[in-house]
């Protein structure tokens, strides 16, 4: 994931991923009773950036996947940074190692400098100035529970690169835990 901003540019690998349907069957996706004004974006087309303002003051970003009419999208999770540490440390001032800069949603957002302008950006276009880019696929995927929902908690549908340090804490039921080895099977 890209971004090219006035001051500068900023690039992480995506290490954690979220998927949510709006097919009627996933109660915790903002799609869940059709189209709004807010979630237009989320019904196609596929490869476009929902963004939404949480627990008013905190930007998330989705990719829009499948088919159009559908609703469903990923939550960009967790990142590394790869280019542009320093601008991202700007941004992200109380982070105190370099795997806190873009681990969580929120936090992703503001370290790539993600907010309302950016909804409906076409990730695959060259010329947008936020990107999605195709990298090499990690050595290992695990899957799992998805993080802080109350609603559908019995799906599978986080995925992380296994091992990696930028992974967010694991939160179910308000409980904190970090994923155990081996608690979740590898895809």
């Amino acid at each position: 994931m890209v971004t090219d901003r006035p001051g500068g540019r900023v690039a992480l690998r995506l290490t954690e991923v979220e998927a949510y349907s709006g097919e009627g069957q996933d109660p915790a996706s903002h799609a869940h009773r059709g189209p709004t004004p807010r979630t237009e974006v989320m019904f196609g087309p596929s490869g476009r950036l929902y963004v939404y303002f949480t627990y008013g003051m905190h930007w998330c970003a989705n990719v829009v996947v499948g088919p159009e009419g559908r609703g469903s999208a990923v939550l960009l999770r967790a990142g590394e940074v790869v280019a542009g540490e320093g601008l991202a440390r700007a941004r992200r001032p109380a982070a105190r190692l370099p795997r806190d800069l873009a681990r969580g949603p929120a936090r992703l957002a503001q370290a790539l400098d993600i907010g309302p302008g950016d909804k409906g950006a076409a990730l695959l276009s060259t010329s947008s100035s936020v990107r999605l880019h195709r990298g090499p696929a990690p050595a290992e995927v695990s899957a799992g529970p998805r993080v802080g929902i109350s609603k559908a908690t019995d799906l599978p549908w986080r995925f992380w690169e296994t091992g990696a340090a930028s992974v967010s804490v694991f939160r179910a039921g308000g409980k904190s835990r970090r994923p155990a080895a081996g608690q979740d099977g590898a895809l």
